[in-house]
């Protein structure tokens, strides 16, 4: 039998998300997150995250997320906490921190110091967030995997 050549899975380009409007998504999630906006029209809008992106959809309905989420990678987890407790937003999940959006989206915030996931340098430094560290626990588990990231 003839082995088929597979893609390797490198990375994720953009989450899409499901909202009922954009500027009160945008509203929404500039209380908590700095971010620069890549793009808008009157059914999307583009979150920057480097070289990546959120894209915020406009639908009529959508229904409540379960189990399905994204880990949004933040520099500062205790300062979203900290504006999600202003905000009277609801954490789901303690060990995780995820909440819900207004329109059901489950969010989970992770710390960007505390997990494998890494930035390339270049993108860090274009972010303005260079010299932003890992703990010796992530840095080890990238080490394992061939990734030091220092």
């Amino acid at each position: 039998m003839t082995e088929v050549k597979k893609a390797r899975a490198v990375g994720i380009n953009h989450v899409a998300l499901e909202v009922g409007d954009i500027d009160d998504a945008l509203e929404f999630y500039g209380k908590f997150l700095d971010f620069t906006l890549r793009g808008k029209h009157d059914t999307a809008a583009f979150i920057d995250l480097g070289d990546q992106f959120i894209a915020l959809s406009k639908v009529d309905a959508q229904q409540r997320d379960h189990e399905r989420h994204f880990g949004l990678v933040v520099d500062d987890k205790d300062a979203v906490r900290s504006v999600l407790d202003e905000m009277g937003v609801e954490i789901v999940s303690e060990r995780f921190m995820d909440f819900y959006d207004p329109w059901g989206n489950r969010i989970e915030i992770v710390g960007y110091d505390g997990i494998q996931f890494t930035k390339a340098n270049n993108v860090l430094q274009g972010m303005g967030l260079d010299g932003l560290g890992k703990t010796n626990k992530a840095i080890q588990e990238l080490t394992d995997k061939g990734m030091d990231p220092r």
